[in-house]
């Protein structure tokens, strides 16, 4: 079987009778970046089955392990693990051949050319698929975690600090779901799209966010930003013409950038204002930059993620933090509150004047967010204002709003930062 794959997927590279295991794993590294998700997106599309899509892509990558060293590289090893997936993909529907609905789907499969697989429609199907507003939201990222970005049930399960049964359970339900709702892989229509995106869009930077700073923990979960940084990536090469697309790739990539100087050696966070701007990516900040105009050149008004992008750059490109544009930071903030009525937006815009116009700017600012409602037991509300009483010189207030801060917060980390901050006044933890 294996010998067969090779010979119908290109000739075969050979290296002295073998290639070098080194080779071969670097080789089918970069086979299933660029490719396993198409690979995945086809076989859902023909099948219909999810596990089944995911197994036979995996055993193709197991497959490949076995005969690369043996038999050498293939000159197309995507071509090579496309057809060994498709390929065991009907055996498995051959050996169901009782049941009447397989028999379909399997005349369809052996009608079509595995390689119609690797379609851009299809990846984007599935990440559309993955986000379906019907499915409960603790869902759509696990799937998209799993199906997409091609993590374990474990990892997923780690990542939602879940046992790996539980997780298993989840998944299922979820794909039940799918199946129970009739929900197709496909493409929304275009009447359709723009809203259909939005919850994709949102359930990226979901991710992201309690990647870059976790709900729980330790306070930072690098693999989850990564994932999502990849996933806004894939997004924006899918739909080029798509200015917020680009606007959530800008901002993920923008405040990515920053990460290394985010904690100490000891894993602190570290404060923007006191980070080593030096440690900052400026590849990425570039890159962000780059996603930013082209999400300006659309010529439409600027949505919330590109105006989150317009502020995370002015922060990137400020060189000293003296030298940040904090008043055009601010318009960008009035102008996000006037696409969507958030508290947090509004926290946001205070922290920001109490930067343009000084502490006390801020704290009057700040007892206007307080007192809306949708904010009691926000545990950054008194974490907030004790760092503008603190800058105001108001130590004896700032002393009290920090134990009161220590008292809801969340992580490991921002208990320690808190805790730095109270000693630096000299008051009790």
């Amino acid at each position: 079987m294996a010998d067969q794959e090779s010979e119908a997927a290109g000739n075969v590279h050979q290296e002295s009778g073998a290639a070098r295991t080194g080779d071969v794993a670097a080789t089918l590294d970069r086979a299933m970046v660029e490719g396993r998700l198409r690979i995945v997106a086809g076989l859902i599309r023909l099948t219909g089955e999810w596990e089944l899509a995911e197994d036979c892509v995996q055993d193709a990558a197991i497959r490949a392990l076995d005969s690369w060293p043996r038999d050498g590289i293939p000159d197309k090893p995507l071509a090579w693990l496309t057809t060994t997936a498709h390929r065991r993909a009907v055996d498995v529907l051959r050996r169901r051949r009782t049941e009447r609905e397989k028999l379909v789907v399997l005349q369809r499969m052996s009608e079509r050319d595995p390689t119609e697989m690797n379609s851009g429609d299809d990846r984007l199907a599935l990440l559309f698929t993955c986000c379906h507003p019907a499915l409960p939201l603790a869902g759509r990222v696990a799937l998209t975690l799993k199906t997409v970005s091609g993590l374990s049930t474990r990892e997923v399960a780690r990542a939602f600090l879940v046992s790996e049964a539980t997780m298993g359970q989840r998944l299922l339900r979820t794909r039940n779901k799918i199946a129970h709702a009739g929900i197709s892989l496909q493409v929304p229509a275009p009447h359709r799209m723009a809203e259909r995106t939005a919850g994709v869009l949102a359930v990226i930077y979901l991710l992201f966010n309690e990647g870059y700073s976790a709900t729980d923990g330790d306070g930072v979960r690098d693999d989850l930003a990564v994932e999502a940084l990849t996933l806004s990536s894939l997004l924006a090469a899918l739909l080029p013409d798509d200015d917020e697309v680009h606007g959530l790739r800008a901002l993920l990539l923008l405040q990515q950038a920053r990460r290394a100087a985010r904690v100490d050696a000891v894993g602190d966070l570290i404060p923007m204002d006191e980070q080593d701007r030096s440690c900052w990516n400026q590849r990425e900040i570039a890159n962000g930059i780059s996603s930013l105009l082209t999400s300006r050149r659309s010529g439409r008004p600027a949505g919330q993620y590109r105006l989150q992008a317009e502020i995370a750059a002015v922060h990137s490109t400020a060189p000293t933090p003296d030298e940040t544009d904090w008043g055009r930071i601010v318009e960008s903030y009035d102008a996000l509150l006037r696409l969507q009525d958030s508290p947090v937006i509004a926290l946001n815009r205070a922290v920001a004047i109490g930067f343009r116009d000084g502490p006390e700017g801020g704290l009057s600012s700040m007892a206007q967010v307080q007192a809306d409602p949708r904010l009691a037991g926000y545990h950054l509300i008194p974490a907030v204002r004790a760092d503008l009483l603190r800058r105001a010189g108001r130590a004896s207030e700032a002393i009290e709003a920090y134990r009161g801060a220590l008292e809801q917060a969340r992580t490991t980390a921002e208990r320690r930062f808190l805790h730095r901050r109270l000693r630096e006044l000299g008051g009790p933890a």
